[in-house]
């Protein structure tokens, strides 16, 4: 029977977002009331939501194209799809405090530990428990992240991408920016702000899919990631 466990934060108005992001908004744009041409309704139902956000909101995938000015034609609707739709398993970093770092070394070893190899075009996605224990709190945006031997040692092995369920894959004003510049070059991809991740520890490989937004010119998308075990 397959399972299909849900990666993805809920898209609301004011949800956190990156320093600098633009914030979320919903609102409603029409009711049913309103096209059906009732006035004065006790009560007004949605028919039509109007969505305020940017392509870096919650839950979502970055383009090439966000990693550095000289990647502008690799935008997220010239990515090819099967970067985002793959294999892929998670790596257990529930040790890590926060803005502590992860090297190469320790994801080669926590590699070993779970019995799994990388396979070239994967998806490897890294559990902290960040989500669970901080999201909505101070400590939000202080997450664990990523070295940039790290993300360089992650390109070598040939991923499509790696996720995180932090607001970025390194830690801001120590390995963020190096991280994002080397999966750039490096031709990867990242997924930030995934959830449920504590779900996928211990249960080997899985089908793990992401599909963006086919939005002209983007930089990134939101997603709604999914692990699929068969």
């Amino acid at each position: 029977m397959t399972e299909i466990i849900d990666l993805s934060q809920e898209l609301y108005s004011g949800m956190p977002v990156y320093k600098d992001m633009p914030e979320v908004r919903i609102s409603v744009h029409r009711t049913h009331e309103e096209w059906e041409g009732i006035r004065d309704a006790a009560v007004q139902t949605p028919a039509a939501l109007k969505l305020e956000l940017g392509e870096h909101s919650g839950t979502h995938v970055d383009a090439i194209s966000h990693m550095g000015k000289a990647l502008t034609e690799q935008s997220i609707d010239r990515m090819p799809l099967s970067m985002f739709y793959t294999g892929g398993f998670c790596l257990d970093f529930s040790h890590k405090g926060l803005r502590q770092l992860i090297d190469y070394t320790e994801l080669e070893a926590a590699c070993r530990q779970s019995g799994h190899q990388v396979l070239r075009g994967d998806t490897l996605l890294l559990y902290t428990d960040h989500y669970r224990r901080h999201y909505l709190s101070d400590q939000w945006a202080r997450g664990p992240g990523i070295t940039a031997d790290a993300a360089r040692w992650m390109g070598d092995q040939g991923l499509a991408a790696f996720g995180v369920e932090t607001l970025s894959p390194g830690v801001p004003g120590i390995s963020n920016k190096e991280v994002h510049r080397i999966c750039g070059e490096m031709g990867f991809t990242h997924y930030e702000n995934l959830v449920n991740l504590h779900l996928l520890i211990g249960r080997g490989r899985f089908r793990f899919i992401g599909l963006p937004l086919k939005i002209r010119g983007g930089t990134g998308s939101p997603v709604r990631a999914v692990a699929v075990f068969e």
